[in-house]
Protein backbone atom coordinates (compact mmCIF):
# COMPACT_ATOMS: atom_id res chain seq x y z
CA UNK A 1 0.00 0.00 0.00
CA UNK A 2 1.15 3.73 -0.49
CA UNK A 3 2.14 6.16 1.32
CA UNK A 4 4.14 9.63 1.56
CA UNK A 5 7.28 10.30 3.05
CA UNK A 6 7.46 12.60 5.65
CA UNK A 7 10.79 13.96 5.95
CA UNK A 8 11.64 16.31 9.24
CA UNK A 9 14.88 18.55 8.49
CA UNK A 10 16.76 18.64 11.60
CA UNK A 11 19.84 20.20 12.62
CA UNK A 12 21.89 17.06 13.89
CA UNK A 13 25.56 16.61 13.42
CA UNK A 14 25.16 17.98 9.94
CA UNK A 15 22.49 15.35 8.82
CA UNK A 16 18.34 15.02 7.81
CA UNK A 17 16.78 13.35 10.21
CA UNK A 18 14.02 11.41 8.31
CA UNK A 19 10.57 10.55 10.34
CA UNK A 20 8.42 7.50 8.88
CA UNK A 21 4.86 8.67 8.32
CA UNK A 22 2.15 7.09 10.70
CA UNK A 23 -0.28 6.52 7.27
CA UNK A 24 -0.59 6.42 4.07
CA UNK A 25 -1.49 9.87 1.56
CA UNK A 26 -4.86 10.57 1.26
CA UNK A 27 -4.42 9.70 -2.45
CA UNK A 28 -3.07 6.27 -1.90
CA UNK A 29 -5.90 5.38 1.11
CA UNK A 30 -8.65 6.88 -1.95
CA UNK A 31 -7.18 4.67 -3.93
CA UNK A 32 -7.12 1.79 -1.73
CA UNK A 33 -10.91 1.93 -0.61
CA UNK A 34 -12.14 2.46 -4.05
CA UNK A 35 -9.91 -0.28 -5.56
CA UNK A 36 -11.23 -2.41 -2.85
CA UNK A 37 -14.85 -1.66 -3.05
CA UNK A 38 -15.06 -2.62 -7.06
CA UNK A 39 -13.05 -6.10 -6.17
CA UNK A 40 -15.53 -6.91 -4.13
CA UNK A 41 -18.47 -5.84 -6.60
CA UNK A 42 -16.89 -7.67 -9.00
CA UNK A 43 -16.53 -11.07 -7.26
CA UNK A 44 -20.33 -10.81 -6.75
CA UNK A 45 -21.28 -10.10 -10.19
CA UNK A 46 -18.36 -13.36 -11.54
CA UNK A 47 -20.52 -15.38 -9.09
CA UNK A 48 -23.94 -14.22 -10.34
CA UNK A 49 -22.84 -14.92 -14.13
CA UNK A 50 -21.72 -18.18 -12.84
CA UNK A 51 -24.93 -18.88 -11.58
CA UNK A 52 -27.93 -20.64 -13.71
CA UNK A 53 -28.60 -20.16 -17.22
CA UNK A 54 -27.56 -16.78 -19.55
CA UNK A 55 -30.05 -14.71 -20.45
CA UNK A 56 -30.36 -11.05 -21.44
CA UNK A 57 -29.87 -10.05 -17.64
CA UNK A 58 -27.04 -12.05 -17.28
CA UNK A 59 -25.28 -10.94 -20.77
CA UNK A 60 -26.04 -7.50 -19.28
CA UNK A 61 -24.08 -8.13 -16.15
CA UNK A 62 -21.01 -9.15 -18.33
CA UNK A 63 -21.15 -5.99 -20.21
CA UNK A 64 -20.92 -4.65 -16.25
CA UNK A 65 -18.45 -6.61 -15.54
CA UNK A 66 -15.99 -5.67 -17.85
CA UNK A 67 -16.58 -1.98 -17.53
CA UNK A 68 -15.47 -2.10 -14.18
CA UNK A 69 -12.39 -4.76 -14.90
CA UNK A 70 -10.97 -1.89 -16.95
CA UNK A 71 -12.24 0.55 -14.70
CA UNK A 72 -10.16 -1.16 -11.73
CA UNK A 73 -7.18 -1.68 -14.48
CA UNK A 74 -6.20 2.26 -14.32
CA UNK A 75 -6.53 3.31 -11.31
CA UNK A 76 -4.64 0.19 -10.19
CA UNK A 77 -1.88 1.06 -12.61
CA UNK A 78 -1.77 4.88 -11.11
CA UNK A 79 -1.79 3.14 -7.82
CA UNK A 80 1.40 1.34 -8.34
CA UNK A 81 3.13 4.20 -9.95
CA UNK A 82 2.36 5.79 -6.34
CA UNK A 83 3.77 3.16 -4.03
CA UNK A 84 7.02 2.85 -5.84
CA UNK A 85 7.21 6.87 -5.36
CA UNK A 86 5.90 7.33 -2.02
CA UNK A 87 6.69 5.53 1.14
CA UNK A 88 4.24 3.62 3.29
CA UNK A 89 4.55 3.48 6.66
CA UNK A 90 6.65 1.15 8.72
CA UNK A 91 5.42 -2.47 10.18
CA UNK A 92 4.39 -2.17 14.07
CA UNK A 93 7.67 -1.95 16.40
CA UNK A 94 8.42 -5.27 17.83
CA UNK A 95 6.45 -7.70 14.53
CA UNK A 96 7.37 -10.97 13.96
CA UNK A 97 10.17 -11.17 11.16
CA UNK A 98 7.60 -14.03 9.13
CA UNK A 99 4.49 -11.38 9.71
CA UNK A 100 6.70 -8.64 7.93
CA UNK A 101 7.77 -10.87 5.04
CA UNK A 102 3.84 -12.22 5.19
CA UNK A 103 2.65 -8.88 4.44
CA UNK A 104 4.73 -7.84 2.15
CA UNK A 105 3.96 -10.91 0.00
CA UNK A 106 0.23 -9.98 0.83
CA UNK A 107 0.68 -6.40 -0.82
CA UNK A 108 2.55 -7.72 -3.76
CA UNK A 109 -0.01 -10.39 -4.83
CA UNK A 110 -2.46 -7.96 -4.29
CA UNK A 111 -1.24 -5.50 -7.40
CA UNK A 112 -0.46 -8.91 -9.11
CA UNK A 113 -4.40 -9.90 -8.95
CA UNK A 114 -5.23 -6.06 -9.42
CA UNK A 115 -3.94 -5.84 -12.51
CA UNK A 116 -3.73 -9.30 -13.68
CA UNK A 117 -7.47 -9.94 -13.49
CA UNK A 118 -8.23 -7.49 -15.78
CA UNK A 119 -5.69 -8.04 -18.32
CA UNK A 120 -6.89 -11.75 -18.42
CA UNK A 121 -10.49 -10.73 -18.65
CA UNK A 122 -9.16 -8.24 -21.43
CA UNK A 123 -7.25 -11.56 -23.09
CA UNK A 124 -10.82 -13.32 -23.16
CA UNK A 125 -12.67 -10.93 -24.30
CA UNK A 126 -9.85 -9.84 -27.32
CA UNK A 127 -9.66 -13.95 -28.86
CA UNK A 128 -13.23 -14.96 -28.36
CA UNK A 129 -14.81 -16.44 -30.83
CA UNK A 130 -17.69 -14.26 -30.58
CA UNK A 131 -16.51 -10.76 -31.80
CA UNK A 132 -18.50 -8.86 -29.13
CA UNK A 133 -17.26 -5.09 -28.85
CA UNK A 134 -16.10 -3.73 -25.57
CA UNK A 135 -17.74 -0.35 -24.43
CA UNK A 136 -17.92 1.13 -20.73
CA UNK A 137 -20.57 1.48 -19.29
CA UNK A 138 -22.46 1.42 -22.95
CA UNK A 139 -20.82 4.66 -23.89
CA UNK A 140 -16.99 4.54 -24.72
CA UNK A 141 -15.96 2.41 -26.95
CA UNK A 142 -12.53 0.29 -25.38
CA UNK A 143 -10.26 -1.80 -27.84
CA UNK A 144 -9.25 -5.26 -27.88
CA UNK A 145 -5.79 -5.97 -27.26
CA UNK A 146 -3.49 -5.10 -30.09
CA UNK A 147 -2.61 -8.41 -32.89
CA UNK A 148 -5.31 -11.05 -30.79
CA UNK A 149 -8.27 -10.58 -32.98
CA UNK A 150 -6.18 -10.98 -35.62
CA UNK A 151 -4.63 -14.34 -35.02
CA UNK A 152 -5.06 -17.21 -36.49
CA UNK A 153 -7.72 -19.70 -35.57
CA UNK A 154 -5.55 -22.11 -33.70
CA UNK A 155 -3.26 -19.58 -31.78
CA UNK A 156 -6.37 -17.54 -30.86
CA UNK A 157 -7.90 -20.26 -28.94
CA UNK A 158 -4.66 -20.69 -27.25
CA UNK A 159 -4.24 -17.18 -26.01
CA UNK A 160 -7.99 -17.46 -25.10
CA UNK A 161 -7.69 -20.85 -23.03
CA UNK A 162 -4.24 -19.18 -21.47
CA UNK A 163 -6.65 -15.85 -20.55
CA UNK A 164 -9.30 -17.95 -18.76
CA UNK A 165 -6.60 -20.45 -16.96
CA UNK A 166 -5.04 -16.97 -15.73
CA UNK A 167 -8.31 -15.46 -14.98
CA UNK A 168 -9.87 -18.35 -13.03
CA UNK A 169 -6.36 -18.97 -11.26
CA UNK A 170 -6.29 -14.78 -9.93
CA UNK A 171 -9.84 -14.98 -8.99
CA UNK A 172 -9.18 -17.95 -6.49
CA UNK A 173 -6.03 -16.08 -5.35
CA UNK A 174 -8.51 -13.26 -4.76
CA UNK A 175 -10.27 -15.28 -2.25
CA UNK A 176 -7.26 -16.18 -0.57
CA UNK A 177 -5.82 -12.85 -0.41
CA UNK A 178 -9.11 -11.58 1.00
CA UNK A 179 -9.32 -13.40 3.86
CA UNK A 180 -5.50 -13.38 4.74
CA UNK A 181 -5.47 -9.37 4.22
CA UNK A 182 -9.13 -8.74 6.33
CA UNK A 183 -8.08 -11.46 8.97
CA UNK A 184 -4.44 -9.75 9.40
CA UNK A 185 -6.57 -6.57 9.88
CA UNK A 186 -8.76 -7.81 12.38
CA UNK A 187 -6.07 -9.38 14.05
CA UNK A 188 -3.81 -6.13 14.61
CA UNK A 189 -6.88 -4.31 15.36
CA UNK A 190 -8.18 -6.30 18.25
CA UNK A 191 -4.99 -8.69 19.21
CA UNK A 192 -2.17 -6.74 18.71
CA UNK A 193 -3.93 -3.22 19.20
CA UNK A 194 -1.36 -1.45 17.09
CA UNK A 195 -1.98 1.69 14.44
CA UNK A 196 -2.03 -0.42 11.24
CA UNK A 197 -5.63 -0.17 10.74
CA UNK A 198 -5.03 3.89 11.44
CA UNK A 199 -2.46 3.46 8.20
CA UNK A 200 -5.19 3.36 6.18
CA UNK A 201 -8.14 5.18 8.03
CA UNK A 202 -6.99 7.98 9.42
CA UNK A 203 -7.10 8.89 13.09
CA UNK A 204 -8.35 5.22 14.09
CA UNK A 205 -7.38 4.00 17.78
CA UNK A 206 -6.69 0.11 18.10
CA UNK A 207 -10.01 -1.99 19.50
CA UNK A 208 -13.12 -3.01 18.82
CA UNK A 209 -15.18 -0.02 19.51
CA UNK A 210 -13.34 1.81 17.04
CA UNK A 211 -16.18 3.50 15.10
CA UNK A 212 -14.20 3.54 11.62
CA UNK A 213 -13.70 -0.02 11.86
CA UNK A 214 -17.46 -0.86 12.18
CA UNK A 215 -17.93 1.76 9.45
CA UNK A 216 -15.34 0.00 6.77
CA UNK A 217 -17.21 -3.32 7.85
CA UNK A 218 -20.56 -1.57 6.96
CA UNK A 219 -19.12 -0.60 3.82
CA UNK A 220 -18.18 -4.54 2.80
CA UNK A 221 -21.41 -5.22 3.67
CA UNK A 222 -23.10 -3.09 1.64
CA UNK A 223 -20.45 -3.60 -1.50
CA UNK A 224 -21.55 -7.20 -1.55
CA UNK A 225 -25.67 -6.56 -0.96
CA UNK A 226 -25.20 -4.04 -4.01
CA UNK A 227 -23.35 -6.86 -6.03
CA UNK A 228 -26.36 -9.16 -5.08
CA UNK A 229 -29.09 -6.46 -5.53
CA UNK A 230 -28.05 -4.32 -8.92
CA UNK A 231 -30.31 -5.45 -11.75
CA UNK A 232 -29.36 -4.07 -15.13
CA UNK A 233 -32.21 -2.67 -17.36
CA UNK A 234 -32.97 -5.05 -20.09
CA UNK A 235 -34.74 -4.22 -23.48
CA UNK A 236 -37.17 -6.72 -24.05
CA UNK A 237 -38.43 -4.41 -27.07
CA UNK A 238 -36.28 -1.93 -29.75
CA UNK A 239 -37.81 0.86 -31.13
CA UNK A 240 -37.74 -0.59 -34.75
CA UNK A 241 -39.93 -3.61 -33.64
CA UNK A 242 -42.17 -1.87 -31.61
CA UNK A 243 -43.48 0.37 -34.38
CA UNK A 244 -43.02 -3.07 -36.88
CA UNK A 245 -45.52 -4.80 -34.18
CA UNK A 246 -47.49 -1.27 -34.39
CA UNK A 247 -47.70 -1.50 -38.52
CA UNK A 248 -48.71 -5.36 -38.43
CA UNK A 249 -52.02 -4.31 -36.48
CA UNK A 250 -52.63 -1.30 -38.09
CA UNK A 251 -52.12 -3.40 -41.59
CA UNK A 252 -49.50 -1.12 -43.15
CA UNK A 253 -45.77 -0.92 -42.91
CA UNK A 254 -43.92 0.90 -40.52
CA UNK A 255 -41.39 3.40 -40.94
CA UNK A 256 -38.25 1.82 -40.81
CA UNK A 257 -36.98 -1.83 -41.77
CA UNK A 258 -37.51 -4.58 -39.45
CA UNK A 259 -35.60 -8.13 -39.05
CA UNK A 260 -36.27 -11.97 -39.41
CA UNK A 261 -33.64 -13.83 -37.35
CA UNK A 262 -32.54 -16.94 -36.47
CA UNK A 263 -34.09 -19.20 -38.53
CA UNK A 264 -35.10 -22.57 -39.59
CA UNK A 265 -38.56 -24.41 -40.24
CA UNK A 266 -41.13 -25.57 -38.71
CA UNK A 267 -44.99 -25.92 -38.69
CA UNK A 268 -46.31 -22.47 -39.97
CA UNK A 269 -48.25 -20.01 -37.51
CA UNK A 270 -51.90 -19.56 -38.40
CA UNK A 271 -52.69 -15.96 -38.99
CA UNK A 272 -55.65 -14.84 -37.50
CA UNK A 273 -56.36 -11.24 -38.04
CA UNK A 274 -58.51 -8.33 -36.67
CA UNK A 275 -61.76 -7.46 -38.58
CA UNK A 276 -60.56 -4.41 -39.85
CA UNK A 277 -57.29 -5.68 -41.43
CA UNK A 278 -59.05 -8.47 -42.95
CA UNK A 279 -57.94 -8.18 -46.41
CA UNK A 280 -59.49 -7.64 -50.04
CA UNK A 281 -58.01 -9.65 -53.50
CA UNK A 282 -59.73 -7.83 -55.49
CA UNK A 283 -58.34 -5.08 -57.39
CA UNK A 284 -59.65 -2.89 -59.61
CA UNK A 285 -58.94 -4.47 -62.10
CA UNK A 286 -58.21 -8.05 -63.19
CA UNK A 287 -55.24 -9.40 -62.39
CA UNK A 288 -54.86 -12.40 -64.99
CA UNK A 289 -50.93 -12.56 -64.84
CA UNK A 290 -48.61 -12.05 -62.87
CA UNK A 291 -47.48 -8.74 -61.94
CA UNK A 292 -44.13 -7.34 -61.01
CA UNK A 293 -43.99 -5.18 -57.79
CA UNK A 294 -41.74 -2.77 -56.42
CA UNK A 295 -41.52 -3.03 -52.74
CA UNK A 296 -41.89 0.44 -50.44
CA UNK A 297 -38.60 1.52 -48.53
CA UNK A 298 -40.88 1.89 -45.62
CA UNK A 299 -41.56 -2.29 -46.00
CA UNK A 300 -39.99 -4.38 -42.62
CA UNK A 301 -38.91 -7.48 -41.60
CA UNK A 302 -38.76 -8.64 -38.24
CA UNK A 303 -38.17 -11.47 -35.78
CA UNK A 304 -38.48 -12.47 -32.20
CA UNK A 305 -37.06 -14.99 -30.06
CA UNK A 306 -37.49 -15.70 -26.13
CA UNK A 307 -33.60 -15.33 -24.46
CA UNK A 308 -34.68 -16.83 -20.70
CA UNK A 309 -38.11 -14.91 -19.20
CA UNK A 310 -37.25 -12.25 -21.91
CA UNK A 311 -38.40 -11.69 -25.32
CA UNK A 312 -35.79 -9.82 -27.84
CA UNK A 313 -37.47 -8.65 -31.23
CA UNK A 314 -35.11 -7.59 -34.16
CA UNK A 315 -35.00 -5.83 -37.89
CA UNK A 316 -32.77 -6.40 -40.68
CA UNK A 317 -32.10 -3.36 -42.01
CA UNK A 318 -30.97 -5.00 -45.67
CA UNK A 319 -33.47 -7.04 -47.77
CA UNK A 320 -34.69 -6.89 -50.79
CA UNK A 321 -37.63 -8.77 -52.19
CA UNK A 322 -38.32 -9.98 -55.77
CA UNK A 323 -42.26 -10.34 -56.61
CA UNK A 324 -44.08 -11.52 -59.48
CA UNK A 325 -47.28 -11.92 -58.07
CA UNK A 326 -51.41 -11.92 -58.99
CA UNK A 327 -54.02 -13.95 -56.82
CA UNK A 328 -55.69 -14.68 -60.15
CA UNK A 329 -52.26 -16.57 -61.54
CA UNK A 330 -50.74 -18.44 -58.62
CA UNK A 331 -50.07 -20.82 -60.73
CA UNK A 332 -47.39 -18.81 -62.02
CA UNK A 333 -46.64 -16.66 -58.95
CA UNK A 334 -42.72 -16.45 -58.03
CA UNK A 335 -41.16 -14.69 -54.83
CA UNK A 336 -37.45 -14.02 -53.73
CA UNK A 337 -36.72 -12.28 -50.68
CA UNK A 338 -32.67 -12.07 -49.90
CA UNK A 339 -31.48 -10.85 -46.77
CA UNK A 340 -28.29 -9.12 -45.50
CA UNK A 341 -27.41 -11.06 -42.31
CA UNK A 342 -24.94 -8.70 -41.38
CA UNK A 343 -27.74 -6.59 -41.05
CA UNK A 344 -29.70 -7.85 -38.15
CA UNK A 345 -30.42 -5.07 -35.26
CA UNK A 346 -32.17 -6.33 -31.81
CA UNK A 347 -30.88 -2.85 -30.15
CA UNK A 348 -28.17 -3.94 -28.46
CA UNK A 349 -24.63 -3.53 -30.56
CA UNK A 350 -22.66 -5.65 -28.19
CA UNK A 351 -25.21 -8.57 -28.68
CA UNK A 352 -25.63 -7.47 -32.34
CA UNK A 353 -22.02 -7.45 -32.86
CA UNK A 354 -22.41 -11.15 -32.17
CA UNK A 355 -25.08 -12.08 -34.63
CA UNK A 356 -22.69 -12.50 -37.82
CA UNK A 357 -20.54 -14.83 -36.44
CA UNK A 358 -19.85 -18.46 -36.83
CA UNK A 359 -21.98 -19.43 -33.80
CA UNK A 360 -24.98 -17.98 -35.11
CA UNK A 361 -25.74 -16.99 -39.06
CA UNK A 362 -21.77 -17.40 -40.08
CA UNK A 363 -22.34 -13.89 -42.41
CA UNK A 364 -18.99 -14.50 -43.51
CA UNK A 365 -19.49 -17.50 -45.48
CA UNK A 366 -22.88 -17.45 -45.78
CA UNK A 367 -23.95 -13.92 -46.24
CA UNK A 368 -26.96 -14.16 -47.54
CA UNK A 369 -30.29 -16.24 -46.29
CA UNK A 370 -32.54 -16.42 -49.41
CA UNK A 371 -36.14 -17.58 -49.47
CA UNK A 372 -37.52 -18.81 -52.77
CA UNK A 373 -41.42 -19.52 -53.18
CA UNK A 374 -42.94 -20.97 -56.90
CA UNK A 375 -45.94 -22.08 -54.87
CA UNK A 376 -49.30 -20.29 -53.45
CA UNK A 377 -52.44 -20.91 -52.02
CA UNK A 378 -55.03 -19.45 -51.32
CA UNK A 379 -56.90 -20.06 -48.12
CA UNK A 380 -59.87 -17.41 -47.70
CA UNK A 381 -60.95 -13.96 -49.29
CA UNK A 382 -57.46 -12.02 -48.76
CA UNK A 383 -55.70 -14.77 -47.20
CA UNK A 384 -52.86 -16.84 -49.06
CA UNK A 385 -49.91 -19.07 -48.23
CA UNK A 386 -46.74 -19.35 -49.91
CA UNK A 387 -44.91 -22.31 -49.75
CA UNK A 388 -40.84 -22.29 -50.87
CA UNK A 389 -37.34 -22.76 -49.42
CA UNK A 390 -35.59 -20.72 -47.26
CA UNK A 391 -32.07 -21.02 -47.77
CA UNK A 392 -29.75 -20.46 -44.07
CA UNK A 393 -26.26 -20.71 -43.28
CA UNK A 394 -26.05 -23.36 -46.23
CA UNK A 395 -29.06 -25.84 -44.78
CA UNK A 396 -31.97 -25.55 -47.49
CA UNK A 397 -35.70 -26.20 -45.74
CA UNK A 398 -38.90 -26.01 -46.68
CA UNK A 399 -41.17 -23.12 -45.14
CA UNK A 400 -44.62 -22.45 -45.27
CA UNK A 401 -45.46 -18.48 -45.31
CA UNK A 402 -49.06 -17.75 -44.62
CA UNK A 403 -49.63 -14.07 -45.74
CA UNK A 404 -52.61 -11.47 -45.90
CA UNK A 405 -53.07 -9.44 -48.76
CA UNK A 406 -55.05 -6.06 -49.92
CA UNK A 407 -54.75 -4.68 -53.55
CA UNK A 408 -56.22 -1.26 -54.43
CA UNK A 409 -55.11 -0.36 -57.97
CA UNK A 410 -51.61 -0.29 -58.51
CA UNK A 411 -50.76 -0.11 -54.92
CA UNK A 412 -50.66 -3.73 -52.50
CA UNK A 413 -50.16 -4.37 -48.74
CA UNK A 414 -49.11 -7.68 -47.45
CA UNK A 415 -48.06 -8.78 -44.17
CA UNK A 416 -47.60 -12.35 -42.70
CA UNK A 417 -45.82 -14.37 -39.88
CA UNK A 418 -44.82 -17.97 -39.55
CA UNK A 419 -42.87 -19.59 -36.85
CA UNK A 420 -39.10 -21.20 -37.61
CA UNK A 421 -37.17 -23.43 -35.79
CA UNK A 422 -33.61 -22.33 -35.78
CA UNK A 423 -31.67 -25.34 -34.45
CA UNK A 424 -32.78 -27.13 -37.68
CA UNK A 425 -30.05 -24.41 -39.89
CA UNK A 426 -27.58 -24.73 -37.14
CA UNK A 427 -28.33 -20.98 -35.79
CA UNK A 428 -26.55 -21.37 -32.15
CA UNK A 429 -23.39 -23.17 -32.46
CA UNK A 430 -21.59 -24.24 -28.77
CA UNK A 431 -23.29 -23.45 -25.62
CA UNK A 432 -26.23 -21.51 -27.87
CA UNK A 433 -27.22 -24.78 -29.70
CA UNK A 434 -28.79 -25.44 -26.11
CA UNK A 435 -33.01 -24.58 -26.05
CA UNK A 436 -32.92 -24.57 -22.30
CA UNK A 437 -31.74 -19.98 -22.85
CA UNK A 438 -32.17 -19.01 -26.48
CA UNK A 439 -36.03 -20.95 -27.25
CA UNK A 440 -35.66 -22.83 -30.45
CA UNK A 441 -38.86 -21.07 -32.05
CA UNK A 442 -38.26 -17.91 -33.66
CA UNK A 443 -41.47 -15.97 -35.35
CA UNK A 444 -40.53 -13.96 -38.78
CA UNK A 445 -43.10 -11.51 -39.22
CA UNK A 446 -43.06 -9.12 -42.26
CA UNK A 447 -45.16 -6.24 -43.71
CA UNK A 448 -44.87 -4.86 -47.35
CA UNK A 449 -46.04 -1.81 -49.18
CA UNK A 450 -45.62 -2.57 -52.78
CA UNK A 451 -46.51 -0.44 -56.37
CA UNK A 452 -47.63 -2.25 -59.15
CA UNK A 453 -43.92 -1.71 -62.07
Amino acid sequence: MTTESTVETASVAGRTRYTPPSRYTTVAIILHWLIAAAIIFQIILGWRMGDGPKGPTTYAIFQLHKSIGITILLPSLGRLAWRLTHRPPPHPVGQPRWETIASQVVHVAFYVIMIGLPVTGWIIVSTSRLPIPTVLFGAIPWPHLPFLPELAAGPKHLWNQVGELGHGLLVKTTYLLLALHLGAVAKHQILDRDAVFGHMAAGAKPGWKEPRAWLAAAGLIAVVAAGYLYMPSVKAKTPAASAEVAAARAGTPSAEPATPAEAATIAPTPLTPPAEVAASAESDKALKDPVAWTVAKSSTLGFSAAWEDNTIQGQFKRWTADILFSPDALDRSKLTVSIDMASAATGDDQRDASLPSEDFFAAATHPKAVFTASKFRKTGEGRFVADGVLDLRGVKKPVSLPFLLKIDGDTATARGVTTLDRTVFGVGQGEWASTSEIGAKVKVSFAIAAKRK
